[in-house]
């Protein structure tokens, strides 16, 4: 496995599949991705994000070193799976049919 965080959270790197750099990409994995999966990551993200929150701030968001911007993307696939994994229990928005979500603007970095 390679290692993609900080080492205070090494414990996240089973994880590290989920640091995608881009809400489509993030959308997709979370598409494809079980309930069970979308599940372990989220309860193993939300018990560190306090944590990772705190440890990113450290950092100027111009000049992030590339483990701390790892860190951060884990963090935005954390809110990606949240209402999947606290509300629907399903990937997709219940009633949704087709419809998708394209984002036409994403947080930076």
């Amino acid at each position: 496995m390679t290692t993609m965080l900080p080492s205070e959270f090494s414990d996240l790197e089973p994880f590290n599949e989920w640091c995608l750099p881009s809400e489509p990409e993030r959308y997709a994995k979370r598409m494809n991705s079980s309930m069970a999966d979308m599940q372990a990551f989220y309860d193993a993200i939300t018990a560190r994000a306090e944590d990772a929150l705190a440890y990113c701030d450290k950092f100027n968001l111009e000049d992030l070193p590339e483990d701390v911007l790892n860190l951060m993307h884990l963090m935005y696939s954390m809110i990606t799976v949240a209402f999947p994994a606290e509300s629907w229990k399903q990937p997709r928005v219940p009633d949704s049919g087709s419809a998708v979500i394209e984002c036409v603007v994403e947080p930076f970095p």
